[in-house]
């Protein structure tokens, strides 16, 4: 069992930036490729990005590349989810899960395991 738990959510303005962190209990990330997702109210669960188990491949959808960087500290056992510039439409609930894929990173919800409780992002125009 993997428990994981978002931080960093918060009220920011147009431009600026946040970090969110998703650390894991339970067991190690290196088993998991590690992803973010978000959701806004009346809207599908949306991937962002991910990186696989082994940390050699990340992926990024293309709305926030470029201005998303996902990375992983296997010591923290924490991945990160750093955002700049931010825009009004990437306001949601932003989620991180762990999914035992091990070819890459898998885009679908339904891959993964095990998800944290979620953290609000608001962006202010």
């Amino acid at each position: 069992q993997v428990q994981l738990v978002e931080s960093g959510g918060g009220l920011v303005q147009a431009g600026g930036s946040l970090r969110l962190s998703c650390t894991a209990s339970g067991h190690t990330i290196n088993d998991y490729c590690m992803s973010w997702f978000r959701q806004a109210p009346g809207k599908e669960r949306e991937f962002l990005a991910g990186v696989s188990w082994n940390g050699i491949t990340t992926d990024y959808v293309k709305s926030v590349e470029g201005r998303f960087t996902t990375s992983r500290d296997t010591a923290k056992n924490t991945v990160y989810l750093e955002m700049d510039p931010l825009k009004p439409e990437d306001a949601a609930v932003y989620y991180c899960g762990a999914s035992r894929w091990r070819f890459g990173v898998t885009r679908a919800p339904r891959d993964y395991d095990y998800w944290g409780q979620g953290t609000q992002v608001i962006v202010s125009s």
